[in-house]
């Protein structure tokens, strides 16, 4: 009689034992697609903000060298303004899911705006210099950021 309530007992303390293995492993490897997804989203984010801030980069050039020309920028500025827009979804995105690169973010973010209104070519050549280097520092930030 011993032996089966012995038996038994081994048998609930192996199936328990088993049981919170397959428990702990399931939860490792949940946190695992978490932080996997989580890390791709940033990435992403990144992603969209360089990318973002390229191109509004550009529209700001074209539209501020027109302007600084005195030719007709009416097309340029309707352009740098859909540009502008642009930027605002990865950086709130960025800003969300990468806290420690928000200032960074809107650094890069307010260089890029700064190629407005330039005084002459070498302002404007200058500015943009100054948020190209911006950009580099977010993106160079985040790499670090995101290989830790």
């Amino acid at each position: 009689m011993w032996q089966s309530v012995i038996a038994i007992l081994g048998t609930l303390a192996g199936a328990s034992m088993t049981a919170w293995f397959q428990q702990r492993s399931q939860r490792a490897e949940r946190a695992a697609a978490t932080a996997t997804t989580h890390r791709r989203d940033a990435l992403d984010a990144v992603t969209d903000l360089v990318t973002a801030l390229a191109d509004h980069r550009k529209a700001m050039w074209l539209r501020e060298e027109a302007r600084l020309a005195g030719a007709d920028w009416a097309d340029a500025r309707t352009a740098s303004h859909a540009t502008r827009a642009a930027i605002t979804a990865p950086t709130v995105r960025v800003t969300i899911l990468l806290p420690t690169l928000a200032t960074t973010a809107q650094t890069a973010a307010t260089a890029t705006y700064t190629l407005r209104n330039a005084t002459d070519h070498t302002a404007l050549a200058a500015a943009r210099e100054d948020a190209i280097t911006a950009t580099d520092q977010l993106t160079h930030a985040a790499g670090q950021l995101l290989a830790a």
